[in-house]
């Protein structure tokens, strides 16, 4: 049985997460209570299920949440189970809820909407702390959400590794789920080449010219190797997700072209378990 165990920040994509699980034969329970947690799944109705689904979320309580990781711990004897996190910038979250005017299960007269979620990031933490996939959702529609689950939690019960590759740019700001992280604003910038400006290192123009580059083909061989001798360790420590981030500056040229290359790189060893994602392309 493939288990998933969906939390995260309230506002961030939880509920979101469930439907698409469920659409994908997930037999999915909202909001159970942690202390229920090994009663129901002893139960003959959910055990017929091969995959489920449970949605947790602050409203169980501190003292449950602490308990989690021991419970998990127990969980994972038993079953295959993943913990995905979900989260998002608190500017994110707060215009979520002014959007949908929806209240925030922490706010109350005496405790405005920002308040409650920065009381509601440290009691989430034991989740945070064990989750095996974090997701940003500060920047993605539900559509790319739902792409994101079903590649990488879906996916990854019939594979033993997830390998996400995704370029960003530093002036965006860093993507938060990352497990390594790589600055390649060293390296030559075709912005500053006036014909290949308002191309992407998609473009066979600006693949050309990075290429040929010196400074390119070292950082792009020693990233090979770095990724590559490290992957199997921690495949050997049960670690089945890993992300690795690309930055430039603007992420359109050359964390676009490196992250392409390690792409098709890695995807002769492991094939359909390395995804891509071009942060500011999408």
């Amino acid at each position: 049985m493939h288990l998933v165990i969906a939390s995260g920040m309230s506002g961030a994509g939880k509920s979101q997460a469930l439907h698409t699980l469920e659409d994908q034969g997930y037999y999915c329970i909202d909001n159970l209570p942690l202390e229920l947690f090994e009663i129901t799944l002893a139960t003959e109705r959910v055990l017929k299920h091969k995959k489920i689904a449970i949605g947790i979320d602050v409203r169980s309580g501190q003292k449950y949440l602490q308990n989690l990781p021991e419970v998990v711990s127990k969980l994972k004897e038993r079953f295959k189970t993943d913990v995905l996190y979900l989260y998002a910038g608190k500017s994110v979250l707060i215009k979520r809820y002014d959007e949908t005017r929806r209240k925030h299960p922490l706010s109350n007269t005496e405790t405005p909407l920002r308040e409650a979620i920065l009381e509601e990031y440290d009691l989430i933490a034991p989740v945070r702390e064990i989750a095996d996939i974090q997701i940003d959702t500060s920047s993605t529609t539900i559509y790319q959400l739902a792409n994101t689950i079903i590649s990488r939690v879906c996916g990854g019960q019939q594979k033993s590794l997830s390998l996400m590759f995704q370029s960003f740019g530093f002036k965006h700001g860093t993507p938060r789920d990352s497990d390594y992280l790589f600055d390649v604003r060293c390296l030559p910038n075709p912005y500053w080449v006036p014909e290949l400006r308002s191309f992407t290192g998609l473009d066979q123009e600006v693949i050309d010219w990075l290429s040929k580059q010196e400074a390119v083909i070292k950082m792009e061989s020693d990233l090979k190797r770095f990724i590559g001798e490290w992957i199997p360790e921690i495949i050997d420590s049960q670690r089945a997700y890993i992300t690795v981030s690309i930055g430039c500056t603007g992420g359109h040229h050359r964390s676009v072209y490196l992250t392409e290359a390690l792409a098709a790189y890695f995807r002769q060893r492991y094939d359909d378990s390395v995804i891509v994602k071009h942060r500011e392309l999408d």
